[in-house]
């Protein structure tokens, strides 16, 4: 506790200043932040395994590969992408 209080201190910190930012400018309802508003939850519920099961949350659950890119960026959030093909699984 005494080395690692202040910074975790500080990151919850600059989540929540995030979180204030993007609801002022009305961005809110971007997928990315509705992810971190479910992974959040997830730190508060009492369970163990925290951090896997916050990067599974945040991750593409799907096991099938994309026929298309959306892109080179990773986004940090899975987004199901609804006009996006997807390959059977073999």
């Amino acid at each position: 506790m005494d080395h690692g209080f202040i910074p975790v201190r500080a990151r919850l910190i600059e989540v929540a200043a995030f979180l204030d930012r993007v609801e002022r400018h009305a961005v809110a309802d971007d997928f990315r932040c509705a992810a971190l508003r479910a992974a959040a939850a997830l730190l508060v519920d009492g369970r163990p395994q925290r951090a896997r099961r916050i990067l599974e949350k945040l991750s593409d659950p799907t096991t099938a590969p994309a026929l298309v890119s959306s892109g080179k960026a990773a986004l940090g959030a899975w987004q199901p992408a609804a006009s996006a093909p997807r390959r059977a699984s073999p």
